[in-house]
């Protein structure tokens, strides 16, 4: 480990992945390259988080089935979500009876999940793992914000919480693009308060990560195909540039963010999308996508951003902590 990054002699292989989202997300890009998208986001259930942890559980089976293994050949299962107590993770490792390890870093959750999968199987301690994580636009509303019955209206720094989920599965064994190294984040605080300006909280975690991956690594912008962040949405995918072009690095000609690309942006949509689903949907599934089918893109920092708040801090008029961690997935 150099600095805040670790590098990976045996460098784990992401060798399937697969995706569920909503209609909402399905009418932008993720409609193409989902494994399942759905035509009623309660997925045929009577609640919304019901409907939450049946889309996680989809993703962590499906998953595992293009992989041509099954539940009992995982050794770990690394997930978390926005729900109080990860209920839609745990609830899902109920079901699956895999060695279970919950974590949570709100919607940086997918890059924290690969990043500790790819120290278990690098380091030898497992054989596979599953990273995978998921939100819902309604559960998440209504824990983080206002119930979804008030009809509040949104302020136009807001970004919507994508309705999906995502999962990776990492062993040494298989093909598929490899993780060389991951740059754990450090815990940020630009002093935002505003629950609904998510893009600008996160921001300087991204923008901290990805300095700190290039002062680690030696590495500059060029050396990528994609700096993928997220979930920053329009306004926070602008001010992350801006932040680190202060510092003298210029990301702006090869960064895009999921939050931003996820929907076919329109003024319903505000800033773009937000949640623990929305880099699980995108990346897993548009990003592997091309990755894995000759497009060009070869070599990829991706690093998703999430927002440590809760309603009780919030309530407590506390500013906003975020963190973001980096993965580099690359073809070999």
């Amino acid at each position: 480990m150099k600095g805040q990054t670790i590098y990976f002699k045996n460098k784990p292989k992401i060798i399937s992945t697969a995706t569920i989202a909503g209609p909402k997300e399905c009418c932008g890009i993720l409609g193409k390259y989902v494994d399942c998208a759905l035509t009623d986001d309660m997925f045929g259930e009577k609640t919304f988080e019901r409907a939450e942890r049946k889309m996680l559980l989809y993703a962590v089976e499906k998953c595992i089935a293009k992989a041509e293994l099954k539940t009992e050949d995982i050794d770990i299962f690394l997930s978390g979500d926005l729900l109080n107590q990860i209920i839609s993770a745990s609830f899902t490792a109920r079901e699956l009876k895999i060695p279970f390890l919950g974590i949570y870093s709100a919607c940086s959750t997918m890059s924290e999940g690969l990043l500790l999968g790819s120290v278990l199987t690098d380091g030898g301690f497992a054989k596979t793992v599953v990273a995978a994580t998921g939100s819902h636009f309604s559960s998440a509303e209504r824990q983080y914000r206002f119930p979804l019955e008030q009809g509040t209206t949104r302020p136009p720094q807001s970004q919507w919480t994508v309705t999906g989920a995502g999962s990776a599965l990492l062993s040494l064994k298989g093909k598929g693009p490899c993780i060389t190294c991951a740059t754990v984040g450090r815990v940020m605080d630009f002093g935002v308060s505003d629950v609904n300006n998510m893009g600008a909280a996160m921001a300087p975690a991204a923008a901290d990560t990805i300095l700190a991956h290039f002062r680690d690594t030696g590495k500059t912008p060029k050396d990528y195909d994609l700096i993928l962040t997220g979930d920053l949405g329009a306004l926070g995918g602008k001010i992350v540039e801006d932040l680190v072009w202060e510092k003298g690095v210029d990301i702006s000609e090869n960064h895009v963010d999921c939050g931003e690309i996820v929907y076919d942006v329109r003024e319903d949509e505000f800033q773009g999308g937000s949640g623990a689903g929305c880099c699980a949907s995108v990346f897993n599934s548009y990003i592997y996508d091309k990755m894995t089918h000759g497009s060009g893109i070869r070599k990829v920092l991706f690093a998703a951003t999430g927002a440590l708040l809760s309603t009780v801090s919030s309530g407590q008029g506390e500013t906003i902590p975020c963190v973001s961690h980096a993965v580099v997935v690359e073809n070999q």
